[in-house]
C-alpha cells in the first residue's frame, strides 16, 4: 500500500522531467519609438553617393539603442529624393535589420521610409514584421541632424535564446 502510494507521487513527475523543456511562441510587439541621429562617415568600399546615418532609439522596447544605416539614392521625387537601403538597429539583445524604401522632400526636410525585416540575431534571431521611420531632417545642419519616429510591428519567439 505504501508503496502504491509513493509510486502514484513520483509518476506525475518522472512524466514532466521526461517531457522536456517548455518552448515559448512567437510573440508580437508593437513598435513606437523616437529616434534622433545624424550623417555618419563614409566607410572604406563605399560607391558613390552613397548616405550613412547613425541613431539613438527611445522607447523602442525590443529596438532601444542604436542605429546604421546605408542609403543609396533611387531616383528624384517632385520635391526631393528616392531612396533605399538597409537600417540596422542594435540592442542589448541583438540585432535586427530592415531593408527600407522611401522617399526625403529636400524643400522641408521630411522622409518616411518603411520595409520588412531582412534579419535578425541574438534574442531577435528569426523575427519578422514591418518598421516605418518618419521624421524631419535639418537641411541646414552640417552634421545632418534628423529626428524620427519608428513604428510597425515585430514578432519573434523571445524564449528561442537566439537559437531559433
Amino acid at each position: 500500500m505504501r508503496r502504491t502510494a509513493v509510486l502514484a507521487l513520483l509518476l506525475p513527475l518522472l512524466a514532466l522531467v521526461h517531457a522536456g523543456p517548455a518552448t515559448a511562441a512567437v510573440s508580437c510587439h508593437r513598435i513606437n519609438a523616437t529616434g534622433a541621429g545624424q550623417g555618419a562617415a563614409p566607410q572604406a568600399g563605399d560607391p558613390p553617393g552613397l548616405i550613412r546615418t547613425v541613431a539613438h532609439i527611445r522607447g523602442g522596447g525590443l529596438l532601444q539603442g542604436t542605429t546604421e544605416a546605408a542609403f543609396q539614392v533611387s531616383g528624384p521625387t517632385p520635391t526631393g529624393i528616392a531612396f533605399s537601403g538597409e537600417i540596422t538597429f542594435t540592442t542589448n539583445r541583438g540585432t535586427l535589420s530592415v531593408d527600407l524604401d522611401g522617399t526625403l522632400d529636400l524643400t522641408t526636410g521630411n522622409f518616411q521610409a518603411s520595409g520588412d525585416v531582412s534579419g535578425a540575431t541574438g534574442k531577435l534571431d528569426s523575427a519578422t514584421g514591418t518598421l516605418t521611420l518618419a521624421g524631419v531632417q535639418d537641411l541646414l545642419d552640417p552634421a545632418g541632424g534628423f529626428t524620427e519616429k519608428v513604428s510597425g510591428e515585430v514578432c519573434v519567439d523571445l524564449g528561442g535564446n537566439g537559437k531559433n
